[in-house]
């Protein structure tokens, strides 16, 4: 198993969802985001140290190399990575990067209208924009800080 799967079932199986994965340049250093869609508040330091424990655990018996594990929300500005990210944020601003420049632009701002089979739709200020979600190479949702004052959850 890689590393990816092993953090993927661990976290999981704790009933979190792995958001994002990222390794220090030498690889020294583990990030893990994690995330609870059904906790009102989102993850907090508790949850982080429950999965911490957890990973290191299982990391140490899987033989995976690495000096420093991370383990946190994806906070406000979470990343979009998977086709459920898509459907579930519908409704929220985002920032997309694309892969491959669409009329000459790779970088759009709007509303996200949702996925459906593998298109992502994405309304800009010139209309409806439609790309495949493998050519997306980052998705954020754009910060909305009124919105995570009205719902009390932290970040």
């Amino acid at each position: 198993m890689d590393v990816h799967e092993v953090l993927e079932k661990t976290v999981s199986g704790l009933g979190y969802e792995l958001v994002d994965v990222e390794r220090s340049p030498r690889g020294r250093v583990l990030r893990v985001f994690i995330d609870k869609p059904d906790k009102p508040r989102g993850v907090d330091v508790e949850d982080c140290a429950l999965v911490s424990n957890q990973l290191s655990r299982v990391l140490m018996v899987e033989n995976f190399d690495y000096d420093q594990l991370e383990v946190s929300s994806p906070g406000i500005d979470r990343p979009l990575k998977k086709e459920a990210d898509f459907a579930r944020f519908a409704g929220s601003e985002i920032t997309v990067k694309l892969r491959l420049p669409v009329n000459g632009q790779r970088n759009f701002k709007g509303v996200l209208q949702g996925v459906r089979e593998g298109k992502v739709r994405l309304q800009i200020d010139s209309g409806e924009l439609v790309f495949d979600l493998a050519s997306v190479d980052k998705a954020r949702l754009v910060p909305n800080f009124d919105r995570a004052k009205s719902t009390d959850r932290l970040v």
